[in-house]
């Protein structure tokens, strides 16, 4: 392991949380319960909401408006229902496996950790701290929040001011090529591609982390 990494950063959907399982579980339980007189097949409504959500590129403003004309819903509005899911979704977040065991192995080999995430506030801050793991964190970064978006270099610049690092001593963990990979490549870090839905491998990653298991291993071999 080289002697200068001084710290980690993870994106957090993902890669620290398991959105595609969290929403699932949210979306059922919405079914089942606000929307149960409006649905009669709530599997059907999930996978629905999970198409037109597209990995979360989709805001749900306009999931929720195509799905109450879809399924004719009546009893509840657009606003209603988005107030539900900024609300309750942090209740049905769960992490990736093997994430908690190996974020504590690496605050316990002394790494500062710190989040850096696209999306709302304080949505995604919420859905953060339901995964218990906040107090290992040194800073975490939302989007919305500071007015910069991965892969925009001012946000990767802002994590390394709260962390008091520069560029090079810093790994950056991700799974999305773009703007996690790309983006904190070119501000200098060093980086770990976690296999999603983009693809299985991505060439420009510095190292590849397909179970969070192997990952103080992975981060040893860094460098």
């Amino acid at each position: 392991m080289s002697s200068h990494i001084k710290a980690i950063l993870f994106d957090l959907d993902e890669t620290i949380l398991d959105r595609a399982r969290s929403l699932e579980a949210f979306v059922l339980w919405q079914a089942k319960g606000m929307l149960r007189n409006s649905i009669s097949d709530s599997q059907n409504f999930c996978q629905r909401f999970i198409q037109l959500d597209c990995h979360g590129k989709v805001w749900k403003d306009k999931v929720y408006s195509q799905l109450i004309e879809e399924f004719k819903i009546s009893d509840w509005s657009v606003s209603e229902l988005l107030q539900s899911y900024e609300l309750c979704f942090s209740g049905f977040c769960k992490p990736k496996d093997h994430i908690i065991e190996a974020l504590q192995l690496l605050k316990d080999k002394d790494y500062k950790l710190g989040l850096v995430s696209n999306g709302k506030f304080p949505f995604q801050k919420r859905n953060f701290n339901a995964l218990g793991i906040s107090h290992l964190f040194s800073t975490v970064i939302v989007s919305e929040e500071v007015g910069y978006r991965k892969p925009q270099k001012e946000i990767f610049r802002l994590a390394c001011e709260h962390l008091k690092t520069s560029a090079e001593e810093v790994i950056f963990v991700g799974d999305n090529p773009e703007v996690d990979i790309d983006g904190a490549n070119n501000f200098g870090m060093y980086t770990i591609y976690i296999p999603s839905y983009f693809g299985e491998t991505y060439s420009k990653a510095n190292a590849i982390c397909s179970d969070f298991s192997t990952l103080v291993g992975v981060i040893k071999n860094a460098i």
